[in-house]
């Protein structure tokens, strides 16, 4: 399987930079409508994922809730480091999926770590339900 075939381009995918702050990443996820969204460091490297949990902690640990005091805080300071790993754009199969399993969607990086899409977990699962489906027609 190419990986290439079931990702989705870094021009289509929702993120946020690492240096944002936490109110431009909650707005971005409300916007969006999305749980979890990559974030990408300055020079293009995936630097992890931003989740709902990630704000709601920071939300807590700042003692206020309004949209205002969340403008100090950076989203690199919020998001827990090493969960939802990349894999790079050569991976085996049995790697993308083992992620997969773990996370709603894999972030993709060429051989330099520069972020380069994501595959969903939805996509493997259409890969081999269009696979079923032509060997059994």
């Amino acid at each position: 399987m190419n990986i290439i075939k079931l990702m989705i381009p870094k021009i289509n995918v929702a993120y946020v930079n690492s240096n944002d702050t936490v109110r431009q990443g909650l707005e971005k996820l409300r916007a969006h409508g999305f749980t979890a969204v990559p974030v990408i460091s300055q020079d293009g490297s995936y630097a992890g994922t931003l989740t709902e949990g990630d704000l709601l902690w920071a939300i807590v640990e700042n003692g206020k809730a309004d949209l205002k005091s969340l403008e100090g805080r950076r989203i690199n300071s919020v998001i827990k480091q090493g969960r939802n790993p990349a894999v790079r754009i050569d991976a085996k199969e049995d790697e993308l999926f083992a992620r997969a399993a773990e996370q709603n969607f894999v972030p993709v990086c060429d051989d330099r770590g520069v972020f380069v899409g994501i595959v969903t977990r939805s996509a493997i699962l259409y890969y081999f339900r269009d696979i079923y489906i032509k060997s059994y027609i």
